[in-house]
């Protein structure tokens, strides 16, 4: 066992006695000394809030611009269309530009943004250790805004364009900034880090709410696709600059690598408690999606009404951003591990509870519960990464590593699912098996739990049995 995981755990047992912000203070490479009082993070200042605001904007351009569902031919699009960007994408492709295309294949198009969003952290997470942070911005950004000005020159039919610009291109870029920017909040943020960092993780759900109604009316109106799609490309070009202006990091508290890439692999492979958080959000991305693929959809086929149908994913985007924003101040009380724990559960149960949707009510119930819990785990993630990572000039390569698995787990997830459900609807089938596999997910935070007890009372019994003495 490692010399790291009985340190993590010593940093958990003094959060048991006061709170999770302050155990992040507490975490300091087993390899080398703690850094100097001045190199503290400041837990505010001008830039440090700055920075905070470019990070969100990052966020609210990124996974808030394609967070897509995988729309199936009976869906109803004129409603699907206001669910994401990319979903407005996937309407006016499948009715209009690219109506030679199977809709299975457009959604590939969107699947492979997000995958490549968070499978590239693989390569950007590394590269923010080594101090490239304002070239993985710049570079990141620069890629996002060519490719969304790129597409306006794409033409009715042209699928293999759209799919390498939109899809590859936009999702390189996405990933070179996602990772980096969530681990720099580390720079400038101690006990508040948590909260922060909830915080700008509320970006991609408000971006999921603008954004399409945004292209909406830009590309089912008066304005067409081409000048449509370059005036939502200035409007995302514009917000980037401002945060690549805005993001600044701190040359006293900027982690040194004190081992190479491939030592940072081998050292993650021994931690236990990371594998648990790795392994345990991979399979829970497996199942993650379901309801909100198909909660529209479930819905609709039990005969509620279609115009709200459409308002349950409203609902849903609603809850997600009152809790990646209250997730961090809960946190503070509970711990990341805690509340990330009671998350896992409740939606593993809410997935389940989809087999049993037959009105309005239940509609709503499970709209508002799934999206706030989540929101939560979404949030949590990055933080929980953080807390167990003894050694800060690690942080960015195991952000990419545990990203680049979950990232499979949420590419594996839509087709699992919808093979499940099939053309005959078969909810019971698929909500079951969403909610089951949710629910292993969640059983590996369970353990981390369980474990950290364990050698508490361990070290507790040892601790008297010394003073008996």
């Amino acid at each position: 066992m490692s010399m790291a995981q009985p340190r993590i755990c010593d940093t958990l047992v003094a959060h048991e006695k006061s709170n999770a912000l302050e155990e992040l203070e507490h975490v300091h490479p087993s390899n080398s000394s703690p850094l100097p009082p001045e190199s503290d993070p400041p837990d505010g200042g001008f830039w440090a809030w700055a920075t905070v605001f470019g990070c969100f904007l990052i966020q609210f351009c990124g996974f808030g611009f394609v967070l897509a569902p995988f729309l199936r031919d009976d869906i109803s699009q004129h409603f699907d269309r206001y669910v994401s960007s990319f979903g407005v994408y996937q309407d006016f492709y499948t009715r209009i530009y690219l109506a030679n295309q199977p809709p299975s294949a457009i959604s590939w198009i969107g699947a492979l943004t997000s995958f490549l969003a968070d499978s590239v952290t693989l390569i950007s997470g590394p590269l923010y250790d080594r101090g490239w942070f304002y070239q993985l911005m710049i570079v990141g950004s620069a890629l996002q805004s060519i490719s969304l000005f790129a597409l306006s020159l794409a033409k009715p039919g042209q699928f293999y364009l759209i799919f390498i610009v939109q899809g590859i291109l936009s999702g390189i870029g996405m990933g070179l900034t996602y990772g980096p920017c969530m681990a720099v909040i580390s720079q400038h943020f101690s006990k508040r880090r948590t909260l922060v960092m909830s915080l700008v993780a509320s970006g991609s759900p408000m971006g999921a709410v603008v954004h399409p109604i945004m292209l909406n009316h830009l590309l089912n109106g008066t304005v067409g696709f081409e000048r449509g799609v370059r005036a939502s490309a200035g409007f995302v070009s514009a917000l980037l600059l401002i945060s690549c202006l805005s993001m600044r990091t701190r040359a006293l508290s900027m982690p040194k690598p004190t081992t190479s890439y491939n030592a940072a692999v081998r050292k993650c492979s021994r931690d236990v408690f990371f594998i648990l958080i790795t392994a345990g959000s991979t399979i829970f991305q497996i199942g993650y999606y379901f309801p909100i693929f198909y909660l529209q959809l479930d819905s609709i086929k039990h005969g509620i009404d279609v115009h709200f149908s459409f308002y349950s994913l409203v609902i849903m985007n609603a809850a997600c951003v009152v809790g990646r924003c209250t997730a961090g101040i809960i946190a503070a009380y509970t711990g990341a591990l805690n509340f990330t724990m009671v998350s896992t559960l409740a939606c593993s149960a809410l997935i389940i509870c989809m087999i049993a949707l037959s009105d309005v009510a239940g509609v709503v119930v499970l709209g508002l519960g799934y999206g706030y819990f989540s929101g939560v785990y979404v949030a949590l993630m990055v933080p929980l990464v953080t807390v167990f990572t003894h050694d800060l000039s690690e942080l960015g390569a195991r952000f990419g590593i545990c990203f680049a698995f979950t990232a499979f787990g949420g590419l594996l997830g839509g087709p699992i699912s919808g093979a499940l459900l099939s053309s005959q609807y078969r909810w019971w089938i698929a909500s079951l098996f969403s909610g089951l596999i949710c629910f292993v997910g969640s059983s590996m935070f369970v353990v981390m739990r369980l474990m950290i007890y364990r050698r508490r009372k361990t070290e507790e019994t040892l601790a008297t049995h010394n003073a008996l003495k």
